[in-house]
């Protein structure tokens, strides 16, 4: 299937940050753009006001209405049941059907692909990756999942640049539809374990990621990983946070005035007090790939540097809301005990001094029972803690899975239940002073009334 052929694109489950990012490009390049969502979100609307179509029912064959077969691409998501209608009737009258990794990967054999693969960070990374190679003259497209605070999109565009920044997603094997140039692999820890089975089958499904990249290429791999049954052509370099063996090290990281600064080494190099916007150990670590990667793709220090000085992050990870001298609110996205651990640890290194009180929703029933001690560990590094409702997403309840059993695992005196609706009332009960908000189900929807309870007014 050629792109150049395909005049109107459907999407099955627009409102997607994944779906809407390819959404806005077949959009901005001038394709008949249209969809369903369930859900009626900013999203959706944001989409809506830049001339997509979007209805929120399923239309069955009614969404096959002025649509023709041979020029139409109906992209879907892997969230959405085999069983929809209208996914159905697209399918039995045969037009070309694919899920959105199929879609992504069509992009990338036609463009400079630059790829960030890994269970944690992709990103974060990816979005630096991206604010870089769209400062420089050739720019870049790119498709974030998430929502950079930058351009305030999960999208960049330029419509003449040969070059794409992605998101190597793991789940469901999506990443091995890519045809990755250069690429980055942050992490390999153990997770989606309802697709995969155990964590052999998910390395090797990464390495056969990295088997795909182009042999001219570049793979930056964390220093950790086991990269033994590696067999492409493409040379691997590693990195890390004081990892003196490998090829690029980070050290000498300090927090000053808000702003993070560190030093980076090679074996030949060194690049002194390299200032960048995020704070955390591991916002350091993304960021040491991404310098790395594109200093040995041919990137000029200066520019390196500058585009680090002005990247501003992305909405939901290491998120401030509220900064006063009685009360901080950070929001993220950490939803795998690994980034839990690496997320808190972060905020005490930075707030030593201050009780640190989590808010949690697990997500997926299936990643707290496969989890669930892990789970326990990490949130135990906070001083209280605030478990809500596991968020379900795709699947139905595991018996025996619940909030109130691994709030019984989590050590420590102060540990609560709550919930969406009586969380602002269950904080204001005893005396906060840094709250963080982490998840990655619809917990957001709880930020703006916590933010709300603790903001100043008047002459407070």
């Amino acid at each position: 299937m050629k792109l150049t052929n395909i005049h109107s694109i459907y999407f099955i489950g627009i409102g997607g940050i994944g779906m809407s990012a390819l959404a806005r490009y077949f959009n901005a390049n001038n394709k008949e753009v249209m969809g369903y969502d369930k859900t009626d979100t900013k999203l959706t609307r944001a989409l809506a006001s830049e001339g997509i179509a979007i209805h929120y029912n399923d239309r069955g064959l009614k969404a096959l209405e002025g649509l023709e077969i041979e020029s139409t691409l109906v992209v879907y998501t892997p969230a959405v049941s085999e069983g929809f209608e209208e996914l159905l009737a697209f399918k039995n009258a045969g037009f070309n059907v694919v899920k959105r990794a199929k879609a992504l990967g069509l992009l990338s054999k036609n463009q400079e692909t630059f790829a960030v693969a890994g269970t944690h960070g992709k990103t974060t990374t990816s979005s630096i990756m991206a604010h870089v190679l769209y400062e420089t003259e050739a720019s870049c497209n790119a498709f974030i999942g998430g929502i950079t605070t930058n351009y305030n999109s999960n999208f960049l565009v330029s419509p003449s640049a040969k070059r794409v920044v992605v998101e190597a997603d793991e789940f469901d094997r999506s990443f091995l539809e890519l045809s990755p140039n250069y690429s980055i692999i942050t992490s390999m820890d153990a997770d989606h374990l309802d697709i995969y089975g155990d964590a052999s089958a998910l390395e090797k499904s990464f390495i056969d990621f990295a088997n795909l990249n182009n042999e001219k290429g570049i793979i930056m791999v964390q220093d950790s990983l086991d990269f033994k049954a590696y067999t492409g052509g493409a040379k691997i370099l590693t990195y890390g946070l004081d990892a003196y063996e490998a090829d690029w090290f980070a050290r000498n990281i300090r927090y000053e005035n808000g702003r993070t600064y560190f030093d980076i080494h090679t074996k030949n190099t060194r690049f002194i007090s390299i200032e960048f916007g995020l704070p955390g150990r591991h916002n350091v670590e993304n960021a040491l790939a991404v310098f790395a990667l594109l200093y040995e793709y041919g990137v000029a220090e200066s520019t390196l540097r500058n585009s680090f000085k002005t990247y501003l992050g992305v909405k939901r990870r290491f998120e401030f809301h509220l900064q006063t001298e009685k009360m901080i609110i950070i929001d993220d996205y950490a939803h795998h005990p690994s980034e839990i651990t690496a997320f808190l640890n972060s905020v005490r290194s930075i707030y030593e001094y201050k009780n640190i009180t989590c808010v949690f929703q697990p997500h997926l029933f299936s990643r707290t029972q496969d989890f669930m001690d892990e789970f326990a560990v990490a949130l135990s590094l906070a001083d209280k803690v605030y478990l809500l409702d596991i968020y379900p997403a795709r699947e139905m309840p595991i018996p025996g899975v619940t909030s109130e059993v691994l709030l019984e695992k989590i050590k420590g005196r102060y540990k609560y239940y709550s919930s969406k609706a009586t969380i602002v009332e269950d904080l204001k009960k005893s005396k906060q002073e840094l709250i963080v908000i982490v998840g990655a189900g619809d917990i957001d929807s709880c930020i703006e009334p916590i933010v709300a309870a603790y903001t100043p007014k008047g002459n407070e």
